[in-house]
């Protein structure tokens, strides 16, 4: 039998917490007097009533047994629930949105893939282009969290692999999730700073230092400016490339180093096809449009390597016009997309870590056509895959390729045109953000898409997050039994 009191509990202390950070968009609007704090204050204080009263209704919960269910539950209940709180400053306050656009907003935060609904950001108030930022910021924390404490457990998409002893992530270096919660807040903390120190130092004024840096380490992509980076091309272009890049690593590889490991990062096979494959994909593209072109090599390097690093990590900051760039560009920006960052980070898609097991399973398969009487296992790390982690990886790729064709037939059937349709379901399935298509090209947002349109990337985005599996999991009748 399910018991859902525990997982009651931690969402309502999550809540709670929601509510209690909503002040600080609030406060920054009342020092402003933009008129708009006290959408936001209201907000607050329906947030974190909600939140308390479901804590104290079940106080004590957390002494109960907290189960593989209770953690796919908690894991659902996350995504699924915060965002009707963190709705709410969108809907009470400035730009006052209707329930579907401000869910939308919120979970395309949260989510940190970064798909908007509202034109004209960089004349909103700025709490709440602070509160767009912090919603990337919480959701990239959590999901890191869960990516690295829940999923191995949960045996989501081959993620057990990340529990076993062998690996030398789980266990030996860290051994309690306390410790691994704490160890990550800091990283997540000092990689934020940093990444804010540099956006100021290239120019950024403070609210656009502080947003970007938000959305930067938390792969979110939510801006206050309707250009993206173009405000801030040159130094802001390769500042934020480098932390984009830096936020899609696996974070317990921070941890690693900072207690000794100097080479944690480099030993990790996930890093060093990660970085092979950005350069590769970068190399390619700005080849391209210099021969394509004949444009100079320095503005046209720099301007791929944002935009490609942007894809490949699911942030979805902009710069230039990429789209224009051409039918070779846009390839490029699919496969990148579909790959995404590491595993063990808050970036989205397949991860490299999937693809690295997926490619060798399929260079297994072909070895053994020309011997059949071979027997070698699929090796990782050094080490074989077992059959239960292949066959998830293999069941999460198949999933999510095919997901993306039906989803996009999906989105076509509410009027949207198939090349916008395929694009936006690519970027909301990968938490991307990215908006492609002649449905979008006026304002890159997709404020004219109808609400059935809002709903099914809606669902996208949380499918995406949630890891596909999870979602499956808790639908079928069988996990309800028992």
């Amino acid at each position: 039998m399910i018991v859902f009191a525990p997982v009651a509990n931690i969402l309502g202390r999550l809540v709670l917490l929601l509510g209690g950070l909503m002040l600080l968009p609030a406060l920054l609007d009342a020092a402003q007097g933009n008129g708009n704090a006290g959408g936001i204050a209201e907000a607050s204080i329906i947030t974190a009533g909600m939140g308390g009263l479901v804590v104290l209704a079940t106080r004590g919960a957390l002494r109960a047994a907290f189960d593989t269910r209770s953690a796919f539950l908690l894991t659902l209940g996350i995504w699924v629930v915060t965002p009707l709180f963190g709705a709410l400053p969108l809907m009470l306050g400035a730009p006052h949105l209707g329930f579907t656009d401000a869910y939308f907003e919120a979970v395309s935060g949260i989510t940190t893939t970064g798909s908007t609904v509202i034109t004209g950001l960089v004349d909103l108030p700025a709490g709440m282009n602070l509160w767009r930022g912090m919603l990337n910021w919480l959701g990239g924390l959590g999901i890191a969290f869960i990516a690295m404490i829940f999923l191995p457990v949960m045996r989501v998409g081959g993620m057990q692999f990340f529990k076993t002893e062998g690996f030398d992530t789980f266990g030996k270096i860290l051994p309690r999730a306390s410790d691994i919660a704490l160890s990550l807040l800091g990283v997540y903390a000092g990689l934020t700073l940093a990444c804010l120190m540099v956006y100021k130092a290239v120019g950024m004024t403070a609210l656009d230092a502080v947003v970007h840096a938000f959305a930067t380490i938390a792969t979110g992509g939510f801006s206050p400016q309707d250009s993206s980076f173009n405000a801030y091309a040159g130094a802001g272009e390769y500042a934020g490339a480098f932390f984009m890049a830096a936020a899609a690593l696996p974070y317990i590889r921070y941890v690693q180093m900072a207690t000794g490991r100097s080479d944690a990062l480099w030993r990790d096979p996930q890093v060093r096809s990660y970085l092979v494959w950005l350069a590769v994909a970068v190399g390619a593209v700005t080849l391209w449009r210099v021969l394509a072109t004949g444009e100079p090599l320095e503005p046209t390097f720099r301007v791929t390597l944002f935009n490609i690093v942007s894809l490949l990590t699911g942030t979805g900051f902009g710069s230039g016009p990429y789209v224009a760039w051409g039918g070779f560009a846009l390839v490029a920006a699919l496969v990148v997309g579909v790959i995404g960052g590491c595993s063990g980070s808050s970036s989205g898609a397949l991860t490299v870590f999937r693809v690295q097991i997926a490619m060798a399973a399929v260079r297994m398969r072909l070895r053994l056509i020309g011997s059949p009487s071979r027997v070698e296992p699929v090796r990782y790390a050094g080490r074989a895959v077992d059959s239960e982690t292949l066959n998830g990886v293999m069941m999460f790729v198949t999933s999510y390729i095919l997901l993306i064709g039906v989803l996009s037939v999906a989105l076509t059937l509410t009027g949207i045109d198939l090349e916008t349709s395929i694009f936006a379901i690519w970027s909301s399935i990968g938490n991307i953000g990215y908006a492609i298509g002649p449905a979008v090209a006026a304002t890159s947002t997709y404020d004219q898409f109808p609400e059935a349109a809002k709903w099914v990337m809606i669902a996208t985005m949380l499918l995406g997050r949630l890891g596909l599996l999870t979602v499956f999991v808790v639908v079928l009748p069988r996990f309800w039994r028992g």
